[in-house]
């Protein structure tokens, strides 16, 4: 394959995704805006940590996010791998970067695919949903939490004229998990924030990790609670119930089975020691996706005369966790339980 490809954004997933391209020998640069990690990469390149195996990836070409007004070349393939709430100013900074018949696939949680779509055009955006679980804290080193084998992308094109163009881009994603082609992208990527409201802001309160969150009674309830919640709204704004990362459409066939396989099947993909991203976000001190998960369910209802009270209560503590107000632990979850109380809600 002789596309030039860029991974825009190499935390955790991102370095996963681009090791796993330059072990292929694919013409691949990662950009990214941790001045560390950069260096880190530069110097020793990547070593990716999996369950049952460790590889150590030299030949990474690592570039700072100011190289970028450098770059002469474009790019036919661009992996936007940045938060959500990154994705529009990112998208911007590597438009003129992108060849004419270019292709920018957004791989965030949340629902961004439009809104790239509006910045580079719909014949030059693909829509993606991923499934990847890993961390970095320190720069140069990944802990992929999910190796090839369990991770999961789902591609599919915001305009059907663009679908003979998807196969490039599962050529090139085939070398770093399982990829799916899905012909309505944006109910999938709906179904992807179904999932993360039921285990990332839960877990990220507790300071937790599936091994360890699933022993306490509630947990699970509270979880699927704010997937019935997020799979309404999601249904009255129009998505449909489609299966994702690798479930068939007979997992689909009632809401309460379909939900319960989401989370059981997320979480032996991930494994009982992973440390979900807004959990990493906030033992870093950083911005969570909060808003752009469990809040955007709670936009969305209220659009549509729906109400997320799980939702709003667990994106409420989240966000007092990102302003020191609290900090992640196992009380919280009896302080979401007081607050979804009809005598707490009636008296808030």
């Amino acid at each position: 394959m002789d596309k030039k490809i860029a991974v825009l954004g190499t935390g955790a997933n991102g370095s996963c995704t681009g090791a796993d391209l330059t072990w292929a020998g694919l013409d691949v640069v990662l950009i990214d805006q941790w001045p560390a990690h950069v260096e880190a990469m530069r110097s020793g390149g990547l070593r990716v940590e999996m369950p049952d195996e460790t590889i150590q990836v030299r030949e990474i070409r690592a570039h700072h996010l100011c190289d970028v007004a450098t770059f002469t070349g474009r790019f036919d393939i661009v992996l936007l791998m940045v938060k959500a709430y990154d994705a529009r100013w990112m998208a911007e900074l590597i438009k003129p970067h992108l060849a004419d018949d270019g292709l920018l696939i957004g791989a965030q949680n949340s629902m961004t695919a439009e809104d790239l779509a509006a910045i580079v055009g719909r014949e030059r955006t693909v829509g993606c949903v991923v499934e990847l679980s890993s961390e970095v804290f320190t720069p140069g080193i990944v802990i992929r939490n999910t190796p090839p084998r369990g991770t999961w992308f789902g591609l599919g094109a915001l305009d059907p004229a663009m679908n003979h163009r998807l196969g490039e881009v599962e050529a090139v994603l085939g070398h770093v998990g399982k990829v799916s082609i899905v012909d309505d992208i944006l109910s999938a990527k709906w179904m992807k924030v179904v999932v993360n409201t039921m285990t990332m802001a839960v877990k990220s309160m507790m300071g937790m990790t599936s091994g360890e969150i699933f022993q306490i009674p509630g947990v699970r309830e509270l979880m699927l609670r704010a997937g019935e919640e997020a799979l309404a709204a999601g249904q009255a704004h129009g998505y449909r119930t489609i299966p994702i990362i690798g479930l068939s459409q007979e997992d689909v066939q009632g809401s309460n089975r379909f939900l319960e396989n989401l989370l059981d099947k997320m979480t032996a993909d991930v494994g009982p020691t992973a440390r979900n991203a807004m959990l990493q976000d906030h033992l870093k001190g950083r911005r969570t996706e909060i808003d752009l998960i469990n809040g955007l369910v709670v936009e969305t209802g209220r659009r549509h005369g729906l109400a997320s009270p799980v939702n709003e209560v667990l994106a409420d503590i989240n966000r007092r966790i990102t302003a020191g107000e609290l900090r992640p632990d196992p009380a919280n979850l009896e302080r979401a339980l007081v607050a979804l109380r009809p005598q707490s809600r009636r008296t808030a």
